[in-house]
């Protein structure tokens, strides 16, 4: 039977912040959605956090050891959030023994109550990453006792990715950096090592299995926390990762040409670039794909 480790990453914030009202119903639809999980037991939900933020986390958690580390430790210039590193979040899922997929959430990403169920089936369907977009819901919602409300309410779609299934032996692959959560960037990192090293990944655009409340696309951004990520993924993850690049990795890969096109170069994770270098790739190898069986054909006759 599966084993599935979803951990998050909780912190404790004033009243003035979105979180605030947000998190505690990210909580609860995840305690929700383990009750209703056929195979419940198999499920671990988990957190990871700094000593400061342990108060907030319901009892119904196992809460793994703190983390120690942050993005200020690496770039003592910035000033502010003490954000700390995906790699290190992700390294606490070790604590859990016995895993074979592991789930990354955002802690304002709120689950619908058939999630764990979902997962399961398209794991059962051979996929060794799977990637959640989720729905925007109105800003109305501020208590975890409007859930029934949250769940009816279908919402819009939202083109980032902030849920992510991963089968636990492609973590051991998987090249992160310095790149901290909270910041633009880290749905970049985690996409292209999807891409890199799962055989079999799916991205899920336009299901219904997941939430976050407010109806915004882009948010407000810090810039020097967004170059700090930047620059990270360009300079010292992204050469690493393009060797193994795919195109038929990438979202968006079962389209038509033209329609592959249009949503690659529109969407902020991915880049023109490496789609014009990829479709090129993948169009020269068609060629002689083509090319070859003519030259077969002619050797018959």
């Amino acid at each position: 039977m599966t084993k599935i480790v979803h951990i998050i990453n909780p912190v404790k914030v004033n009243e003035s912040a979105d979180l605030y009202n947000a998190q505690p119903i990210t909580f609860e639809s995840i305690i929700i959605a383990k009750k209703n999980a056929k195979n419940s037991s198999k499920i671990t939900i988990c957190t990871t956090q700094f000593e400061e933020d342990k108060s907030i986390i319901p009892d119904e958690f196992t809460i793994l050891s703190n983390l120690e580390k942050s993005i200020l430790d690496i770039h003592p210039q910035l000033q502010g959030k003490k954000l700390p590193l995906i790699k290190d979040i992700l390294d606490k899922t070790k604590e859990v023994t016995e895993s074979d997929y592991i789930i990354y959430s955002n802690s304002d990403i709120a689950l619908m109550p058939f999630f764990y169920d979902t997962v399961l089936e398209y794991i059962n369907s051979n996929h060794d990453a799977i990637v959640i977009n989720r729905r925007r819901i109105s800003n109305i919602y501020k208590d975890k006792n409007q859930l029934p409300l949250m769940y009816a309410e279908l919402g819009k779609s939202h083109p980032g990715y902030d849920c992510f299934i991963i089968k636990k032996e492609l973590l051991q692959q998987f090249i992160l950096g310095n790149i901290c959560v909270g910041i633009p960037f880290i749905e970049v990192a985690l996409i292209h090592n999807i891409a890199s090293f799962a055989q079999n990944p799916i991205y899920l655009t336009d299901k219904h299995l997941t939430f976050h409340i407010g109806l915004e696309v882009m948010p407000k951004r810090d810039s020097a926390y967004y170059w700090a990520n930047r620059n990270e993924f360009f300079k010292n993850i992204y050469p690493k990762l393009k060797p193994y690049f795919g195109i038929t990795k990438f979202p968006y890969a079962y389209l038509p040409f033209y329609k592959r096109a249009i949503k690659w170069v529109l969407n902020p994770s991915l880049f023109t670039s490496n789609y014009l270098h990829l479709e090129g790739k993948n169009l020269t190898a068609k060629l002689k794909f083509l090319l070859n069986e003519i030259r077969w054909r002619v050797l018959q006759r």
